[in-house]
Parts: structure tokens; C-alpha cells; sequence
């Protein structure tokens, strides 16, 4: 079932197996605040139980993905009040069966980058700079930073993006890892979409087992992982059957 909907500050769209969710609070460049992440919430929740959808699209509407927190939610107390929540809906993201790429344009700073690290690909465009400012603020970081960034870019990039909050550029955060693709400004949307269209023609079981093996294993050492592969691996997925004949059909 496709279709569209709305809040004040989230518009999803479904189309073609893909799921596009759009920060959509351009007038503050999509800056995050409680309100945001309550729509994101029941919108992770919807995903997580429909069957049409095998890939999402996070982007922003307007000039930037995201500035990061709304600094006038946390100066009315937001960071302290609402933050275990708002985590919550991070790992409710990151924890989706199926693959979720964060369309980054512009700007992705502090929360924003906490957000764009709960997906599991980033792509940028060419113009795109992110940063870890919470030291700039006199802040510590509660939606995953110290864990996310860190698995990223190992340890020493992540000190270094957090003792210095300095802008990276779109390149370098290439390089070190930080983001999966780059491209041109104009190519960006299209180029993501295309790369969903492709994973979502892919089985949504495949990534599923994929994505749970890896996040399980994480830390682990080589021969612990692999154990837990061959014991929790089905090998053969649900659809597997229904792909072969497909193919063979064809050939």
C-alpha cells in the first residue's frame, strides 16, 4: 500500500517499496525538538510493521538536513526532560529491519549527526559539512554519539570530532569513513533514490538476517561472530525459493 502523510513535522511517503521520511521544519532548518520526535517515533513504528516497505530515505526539507537540537528546546528544558525518550526513537530507528540511508544535504550538525549515524548508510552531497558541537554548547552528548560516532570512524576521529567540534567536509568525511557516498549537489536525491529502488528490489528477509547478525556481533571477537552466524544464519531465507524460480524462469 503507497501512499503519503503528513504531520507538521515529518511528511512520509511510501512509493516503490521505499519509504521517505522528510524533517520538515525548514524555517529552523529542520531543527530537532520533542515535537519532531514524536512523529518520527509513530512513523519508525508504522514502518516496522508494514510489508510494502524494504527501504527508507531520511532527508530534510529546505536548505539543510538538520541543524541539530533546537536550542530553544533545550533551553526550556527539553534535554533534560525528553532525552531517554528521544534516544529511544533513535534505537527504534537503527533497530528497523530494513535498510535506512540518511540523504544528508548542507548542514548535519550535533543531534543531527546522531540522527543521520542512527541510519545505516550516509550519503552527502559534495556540499555538505558535519560536526559534533555539544563541547561548543557546554553539552554532553545523549543520543548515541560516544557510541555510534566512534564505530564509524574508530576512537581517535571520534575525540578529535568532539574535542575540537570542527566542521568536516564532505570529503574528508568520506575518507575517514563518516559517510558512504558522495555526490553532486543536484545528484543527491536522485542518486539516493536510485540506490534505494535497487536495495528495495533486493529480499527484505536477506537484510533483515544481515542486519541482526551484525548488530548481535558487534564487539565480539572473529570466532565468536562467526559461531553465532553459523548457529543463527538460516542460510536460505523465506523467499528464496520464489527468487531462484523467478530467475530461472527468466533465463
Amino acid at each position: 500500500m503507497e501512499g503519503n502523510s503528513m504531520s507538521e513535522n515529518l511528511v512520509v511517503s511510501v512509493e516503490e517499496g521505499v519509504a521517505t521520511l522528510t524533517l520538515n521544519r525548514p524555517e529552523t532548518m529542520n531543527a530537532l525538538n520533542h515535537a519532531l520526535f514524536q512523529a518520527l517515533e509513530a512513523a519508525v513504528a508504522d514502518i516496522g510493521k508494514r510489508e510494502d516497505v524494504a527501504c527508507v530515505i531520511l532527508c530534510g526539507e529546505g536548505k539543510a538536513f538538520s541543524s541539530g537540537h533546537d536550542l530553544k528546546d533545550i533551553e526550556a528544558g527539553g534535554e533534560t526532560e525528553h532525552s531517554q525518550y528521544e534516544a529511544t526513537v533513535l534505537e527504534a530507528l537503527a533497530s528497523l529491519c530494513v535498510p535506512t540511508i540518511a540523504q544528508v544535504h548542507r548542514y548535519c550538525f550535533t543531534g543531527a549527526l546522531e540522527l543521520a549515524l542512527a541510519c545505516d548508510l550516509i550519503f552527502v552531497d559534495d556540499n555538505t559539512v558535519l560536526a559534533d558541537t555539544h563541547s561548543q554548547w557546554g553539552l554532553s552528548p545523549v543520543w548515541g554519539m560516544t557510541q555510534r560516532l566512534p564505530r564509524r570512524v574508530g576512537a581517535a576521529r571520534a575525540k578529535d570530532m568532539m574535542f575540537s567540534a570542527r566542521r568536516v567536509g564532505a570529503e574528508e568525511a568520506l575518507r575517514i569513513g563518516l559517510v558512504d557516498r558522495v555526490f553532486p549537489v543536484a545528484d543527491l536525491a536522485a542518486q539516493t533514490r536510485a540506490y534505494a529502488l535497487a536495495v528495495a528490489k533486493n529480499s527484505r528477509h536477506s537484510h533483515q538476517v544481515c542486519k541482526s547478525i551484525i548488530e548481535a556481533t558487534d564487539g565480539l571477537r572473529l570466532h565468536e561472530g562467526l559461531d553465532y552466524e553459523y548457529t543463527n544464519s538460516p542460510g536460505a531465507c523465506s523467499d528464496m525459493k520464489e527468487r531462484v524460480a523467478a530467475f530461472t524462469k527468466k533465463a
